[in-house]
């Protein structure tokens, strides 16, 4: 039993957009969701969150860098081949309804999810602005994608190769002196999203973050995705993966996170020395 591949784009250095056949999983998917799934039987766990899905073809649509040894092995698989294992959707869908002006922030491959999630707030009656930032043109994707399910769709570089350049932050400062904004919702890197709720928390204006945080078992037994929420230990994978921004403890997640990153750099720099020996 697998889950076929039916297509496989490269959308820029190292970032890859696959679809799957997963009937289950599309059936019951909601924006913001994810799923967890394994390349072949000693494959690691991979947690992505869901970036897209069409319910009449039972189509998936997964976004993801090939950065890691088994997000490496699923950039080289090919249309017809098979995963092995997809479990989901997991975790608590966005809460979507009609707050009026909804800002979605993405930064990096967090465009991919937050293309669903603004699709859903768009539906919904709301208007939709959208942030998307990277550090390089090259990284942008899914333009047409993202102006589609938006009222006005902004693009920030650090480089200004494309769009403005400057940060999320920086267009959402502006915006916010523009106009009332009712509902923040952000997704990507953490220390984006601690400089989104920083900014927002000035104005009391309600945030949510997507914490992708390390995930093993997406059950929340083994206790990878902890963290703290408003004084209180939370879990992302079964209590989330969205959380109250202004009471997310970011600091503790930063410091978290950069512990398991030494430990999988260490961990490819090992694979790559067993391969080169070879």
């Amino acid at each position: 039993m697998g889950y076929k591949i039916l297509s496989r784009t490269e959308l820029s250095e190292n970032l890859y957009e696959i679809k799957v056949d997963a009937p289950y999983a599309v059936k019951n998917a909601g924006a913001g969701q994810f799923i967890i799934l394994r390349v072949d039987d000693a494959g690691e766990r991979v947690p992505l969150t869901i970036a897209d899905y069409d319910r009449e073809k039972n189509i998936l649509t997964i976004v993801f860098m090939a950065v890691g040894y088994s997000t490496k092995k699923l950039a080289r698989l090919n249309p017809g081949d098979q995963i092995r294992d997809l479990a989901g959707p997991l975790g608590i869908p966005t809460e979507i309804k009609n707050f009026g002006t909804v800002v979605c922030i993405a930064g990096g491959y967090g465009a991919a999810p937050a293309y669903l999630i603004a699709k859903a707030f768009k539906e919904a009656g709301n208007r939709v602005y959208t942030i998307v930032g990277a550090r390089t043109a090259g990284l942008i994707f899914w333009q047409e994608k993202m102006e589609s399910v938006s009222d006005k769709y902004f693009i920030t570089t650090d480089d200004g190769s494309l769009g403005r350049k400057g940060l999320v932050t920086d267009r959402l400062a502006e915006i916010m002196g523009q106009e009332k904004i009712d509902h923040v919702m952000t997704i990507g890197p953490i220390p984006m999203m601690k400089a989104v709720a920083e900014l927002t928390r000035e104005e009391n204006i309600y945030t949510v973050s997507s914490m992708n945080t390390i995930m093993v078992d997406g059950t929340g037994m083994c206790g990878s995705c902890r963290l703290t929420v408003g004084g209180k230990v939370k879990f992302a994978c079964v209590d989330g993966p969205d959380f109250d921004a202004h009471k997310v403890d970011f600091d503790e997640i930063i410091n978290r996170t950069s512990i398991y990153k030494d430990q999988e750099r260490s961990r490819n720099e090992n694979c790559n020395l067993l391969n080169n020996a070879k």
